[in-house]
C-alpha cells in the first residue's frame, strides 16, 4: 500500500515540474476574479433589446400590410 502512496507523489511531482518547466501559464493559485472582464449583466441586455428590435421589425410589415 505504500509503494502506491509513494508512486502517486512522485507521479505528481514529477507532473507539476513538468507543467511548471514547460513555459505553459500554469497558476496553482486557485480561482481568479478578474475585473476586466465583460460583465454578464450589459450582454444580456444588449441580446434582449436585439431580440426586441427583431420582433418589432418582424411585427411592424405585417400589421402595416394589413390596413
Amino acid at each position: 500500500m505504500w509503494k502506491i502512496l509513494v508512486g502517486f507523489a512522485v507521479f505528481a511531482a514529477l507532473a507539476i515540474f513538468i507543467l511548471m518547466k514547460s513555459g505553459g501559464n500554469i497558476d496553482m493559485g486557485g480561482e481568479k476574479h478578474d475585473v476586466a472582464a465583460p460583465h454578464a449583466e450589459g450582454t444580456a441586455a444588449s441580446g434582449a433589446s436585439a431580440a426586441s428590435a427583431v420582433a418589432d421589425a418582424a411585427v411592424t410589415p405585417a400589421s402595416a400590410a394589413s390596413n
